[in-house]
């Protein structure tokens, strides 16, 4: 069972410099059943984002972004108590174990590689405890 906020909709919020990820991201999550999508282009705007349109069940989150980068932006969210119920998926090229490690000291409760599956996705989510595993 996919976990709802108070009025029964997951939301998510994709945060990409790129827009073929949003258009991906909107396609993969919505075969999930999560159709309450927000985008936001940088780790900046993604902030004002969740401050006029949150809570957010979720966020989707690159690392290379300009004016904030998604390891800023991890923090920026983690430091603001307020969010603390919501769920980081960073989704990136980067590779490095260190960086791994950073995202996840950060405060990002997941990592997932470019380029990714459906699967992949859905299977990140489930370990999140916000989508079913197919079984």
């Amino acid at each position: 069972m996919v976990d709802t906020m108070s009025n029964g909709s997951m939301r998510a919020l994709v945060v990409d410099d790129f827009q073929t990820i949003h258009q991906i991201m909107r396609r993969v999550l919505g075969a999930l059943g999560i159709h309450d999508i927000s985008d936001a282009v940088d780790g900046e705007k993604a902030l004002e984002v969740l401050e006029k349109e949150g809570p957010f069940n979720l966020v989707l989150v690159d690392w290379y972004m300009p004016v904030m980068n998604g390891l800023d932006f991890v923090r920026a969210v983690r430091a603001r108590r307020h969010h603390d119920s919501t769920k980081i998926l960073m989704v990136t090229t980067e590779a490095e174990q260190e960086s791994i490690v950073a995202a996840l000291d950060a405060g990002a409760d997941d990592y997932l590689m470019k380029p990714f599956t459906p699967e992949m996705v859905e299977e990140k989510l489930a370990i999140l405890g916000l989508c079913p595993a197919k079984g």
